[in-house]
């Protein structure tokens, strides 16, 4: 028997909310490096990083949670949100385009809304509904 904390919407908003704690302590984290050093205030490699882990964590999260799913627009919208957020951590790394981080936040905030969701209401009750056709 699965317990709640192998199915792939707890693991999809766990790494949403991880993300979303880690976008939110770097600012303080480098502020406070920046006050004791006067050099390499930028944000190392290995930080930034982290969000890709987050990023793939959640594309396979995704994954499995649109298979057992019974809501397509419940499917769509956490494509979607992941699309977003991926061009958005994406976006951040490049520096293409100024965009708040607040929006980054969001997204998080969405997908991890999502995947509650999808656990909470949008999960196959037998074996046979989730059966590929």
């Amino acid at each position: 028997m699965k317990t709640i904390f192998f199915k792939p919407d707890t693991i999809g908003s766990l790494a949403s909310t991880l993300c979303l704690l880690h976008c939110i302590a770097t600012p303080f984290i480098f502020i406070t490096q920046a006050c004791t050093m006067s050099c390499c205030a930028g944000t190392p490699v290995w930080w930034q990083s982290i969000d890709y882990v987050f990023i793939i964590i959640s594309f396979f999260a995704i994954y499995k949670a649109t298979k057992t799913s019974t809501n397509k627009n419940i499917k769509i919208l956490l494509w979607f949100a992941w699309g977003v957020f991926f061009t958005l951590i994406l976006n951040k790394t490049l520096m293409l385009f100024y965009i708040n981080q607040n929006f980054s936040y969001a997204t998080g905030i969405i997908l991890a809304i999502l995947h509650l969701y999808n656990l909470r209401f949008c999960q196959c009750n037998n074996d046979k509904c989730c059966a590929p056709i």
